[in-house]
């Protein structure tokens, strides 16, 4: 086990953890809030880390200027990668979001498998590959994350960097789903430039393995100390599962505070004598919120007594406007929700109520702790944290946790959740009913049972195992009959 106290970390990820936003006064850098920036911050801050990416917006001197001075209010460095127009088509409109996205979601029917986008990945990994190399030093501890930069890893063992490690935060498709990608060779080779690979779910490490198996049969399967480790080309890479979490306690405390009682107290006011369920989802195919919005008019339909007496607060936080597949999968949302409000509203109550644009943290948490049941039904997720953080915002064990079996999420809270098939509108109906007529004592005992698990494996503990699971010394030498 290595020494974290010794560890001097390079995070590498596609978008540094910055926001620009621009007023009246210029250019201005605002901290990201996201559970990862959360869970690493205080380790590059106290190891004299640094993150690289690309800060989402022309580099120029005046960015360069923001992101020092950020630096130095951050604790850690922020250096940049700066992506052509090209690049960003290519690479990240491109290939990583029409093909690798879909792909590894299991949506065959959604991948583009574009040539010239597979030229510009490959050159933007390379491109971050040379900015690790330029600007972390040379005893740093490299750390990559997801599915933007796979091949980053390669580029930088072409340069003579081998301490490598990568996450994936998405999920890892099965065989079948993965040998389509033309270039799936490349990738798994990709893979197997790191010295590690943490995936969110055993489930993800299985598939791995299978097409591993199947691409690279000449590769070497071995298993130490509970890991998988594959020996191929002279590399030995470990393979390990971890799934990814939530500041627990933060979200708890926050939960508690009085600005957020306020915020649920509003939400109550808004919905009297209701029971609110809440949905939370940023717009991308993956989420299922249309079949969620049809699952919810089926209960309607055929179990009349929950009318007036339950509302959907259904939150879809915009991204990729500028897509005309999301504008559409956004024109087929509204739709619905006008549609299934006209068949069933009447006076004084209206089945759902939709949100499209962000919440703040407060306000987020309030919806939480109003909602009696939280309805998460993905078609694929790698892990899903808003499950967790509803959990967390449950402080008066009143909450029930409908959740699909496709999340990564629902391999740790299985015990507690009603766990659905997403696909299955009428199963999601039934789990909506049985949500809706829980008792209370069965909701604080299911909330007991997942609220233990996320409080106990929150996302400090994860950044923890995953660099206490790397080893700077030469694991082959502990291979048994390497």
């Amino acid at each position: 086990m290595i020494e974290i106290k010794r560890l001097k970390p390079t995070i590498v990820s596609n978008r540094l953890p910055i926001k620009i936003e621009s007023d009246e006064t210029g250019r201005h850098v605002i901290p990201g809030t996201g559970g990862l920036v959360t869970a690493l911050a205080p380790v590059l801050r106290d190891h004299q880390g640094i993150w690289i990416g690309w800060p989402g917006a022309p580099i120029d001197q005046e960015l360069k200027y923001l992101l020092r001075t950020e630096s130095r209010r951050f604790g850690f460095e922020l250096r940049m990668v700066d992506l052509t127009p090209e690049e960003i088509a290519g690479f990240y409109r491109g290939f990583a979001n029409e093909a690798l996205w879909p792909l590894f979601h299991d949506l065959l029917d959604r991948c583009n498998f574009d040539v010239s986008d597979w030229r510009e990945y490959q050159s933007a990994n390379r491109k971050f590959a040379l900015a690790v190399k330029n600007d972390s030093p040379r005893d740093n501890f490299i750390w990559i994350h997801d599915y933007h930069l796979i091949l980053t890893g390669h580029y930088l063992r072409e340069l003579g960097t081998t301490d490598t490690a990568f996450f994936l935060h998405i999920p890892f498709p099965p065989k079948d789903i993965f040998i389509k990608l033309p270039w799936r060779r490349q990738i798994m080779e990709g893979f197997l430039a790191y010295k590690l690979i943490g995936f969110q779910t055993e489930r993800d490490r299985r598939n791995f393995i299978s097409c591993l198996r199947y691409l690279l049969p000449e590769a070497r399967i071995s298993h130490h100390r509970k890991f998988p480790f594959i020996c191929y080309k002279g590399q030995t890479t470990r393979l390990g599962a971890f799934p990814i979490s939530i500041d627990f306690r933060g979200f708890y405390n926050l939960s508690r505070s009085r600005e957020v009682a306020e915020a649920a107290w509003f939400f109550h006011e808004r919905f009297p004598n209701q029971k609110i369920m809440v949905g939370v989802d940023r717009l991308d195919y993956t989420k299922g919120i249309p079949r969620r919005l049809l699952a919810f008019e089926n209960c309607l339909v055929r179990y009349p007594e929950l009318r007036r007496k339950i509302t959907l607060v259904q939150l879809v936080v915009p991204s990729r406007t500028e897509v005309p597949e999301y504008q559409a999968m956004k024109k087929r949302i509204d739709e619905l929700v006008g549609r299934i409000n006209g068949r069933f509203t009447e006076q004084g109550w209206a089945p759902i109520h939709y949100i499209f644009g962000t919440l703040s943290r407060v306000e987020l948490f309030g919806v939480y702790r109003a909602s009696e049941i939280a309805l998460i039904t993905p078609l694929k997720d790698g892990m899903n944290l808003v499950a967790k953080e509803y959990c967390a915002a449950c402080i008066d064990d009143r909450g029930t946790l409908i959740l699909s079996e496709f999340a990564g999420a629902a391999e740790e809270l299985k015990n507690g959740a009603l766990i659905v098939n997403p696909y299955d509108i009428e199963e999601v109906a039934d789990a909506i009913k049985a949500a809706f007529d829980m008792p209370f004592d069965e909701q604080k005992r299911r909330l007991a049972l997942m609220r233990a698990t996320v409080s106990k494996y929150h996302i400090f503990r994860w950044v923890e195992q995953f660099l206490d699971s790397f080893k700077f010394d030469n694991e082959t030498a502990e291979l048994p009959g390497h």
